[in-house]
């Protein structure tokens, strides 16, 4: 069985505050992302459906604070809690948080996708 660690992840990126080690897992991509400022993408998740991501995650907070809001609903998430969004969502998260998340790759893909196209038409700078 295939296993990640936040310190054997071979993929990580840097986004401005926000750092995202990941390995992807027989279709599913593992993330562990650690956000050192305030973060949101309403900018971003424009470019998608309703302004929300579409891509399902199950994950949990190892430390700090989250929020999503989809449709007129808002949950928050704070360490220790483990978490599922569906598609429809508008994550915020506070600075300090650090999540472990799964979410499938291919439908990562098509939002990260989606961000990238709006930041690189000169829409936004870090989420």
């Amino acid at each position: 069985m295939p296993k990640v660690s936040k310190q054997s992840a071979t993929q990580i990126q840097e986004f401005g505050p926000v750092t995202d080690r990941r390995e992807e897992m027989d279709g599913y991509t593992v993330e562990f992302v650690s956000f050192a400022a305030d973060a949101d993408l309403d900018g971003p998740l424009q470019a998608l459906p309703d302004g929300a991501c579409q891509c399902p995650h199950w994950g949990y907070v190892i430390a700090g604070r989250m929020r999503f809001v989809f449709g007129d609903q808002e949950e928050v998430y704070e360490a220790g809690d483990a978490f599922y969004q569906p598609p429809g969502h508008r994550p915020y998260v506070d600075a300090g948080t650090e999540v472990l998340q799964f979410s499938p790759t291919d439908k990562l893909a098509s939002t990260e996708q989606a961000i990238a196209d709006w930041m690189s038409r000169g829409q936004g700078g870090t989420p």
